[in-house]
């Protein structure tokens, strides 16, 4: 095992314990909404969110309602700041053109359509549930 000054070198946030590692982790979390929040796609479906989560509390009949109209809306923006996630660090890698890359960012595309795809149903499904 490296000695502990290599390892503090090589990621200090790995050493911090207690109340300072949650204060530096919640910092990394809001640089990632701030990262995400430069993606169009990310910024659509946050004020899309702005409007649905409320929403959902008048929609929903019972707890669970709520939850799956939230749930799933709170999903689509995980799915997509993992998506973002993934193509960044592919094209950290560099610009050229590889098959290996294009899956992978194919297969982060897929499960944001897969996210929405769930989020429609269900709303769907409560609007059908509340109006029919």
């Amino acid at each position: 095992m490296a000695p502990e000054s290599e390892r503090e070198a090589v990621n200090a946030q790995k050493l911090r314990t207690g109340f300072t590692r949650m204060h530096h982790a919640f910092g990394y979390s809001l640089s990632g909404f701030r990262a995400g929040w430069d993606e169009t796609a990310f910024r659509q479906e946050a004020l899309a969110a702005l409007v649905m989560l409320p929403l959902a509390f008048w929609l929903g009949q019972t707890w669970i309602e709520i939850a799956l109209l939230t749930g799933t809306v709170l999903l689509v923006m995980v799915v997509e700041l993992l998506n973002t996630g993934i193509e960044s660090a592919v094209d950290r890698i560099g610009p050229q053109w590889h098959e290996l890359s294009k899956r992978a960012k194919d297969m982060g595309s897929a499960a944001v359509l897969l996210s929405l795809l769930l989020c429609a149903g269900t709303w769907l499904a409560a609007l059908w549930s509340r109006f029919m």
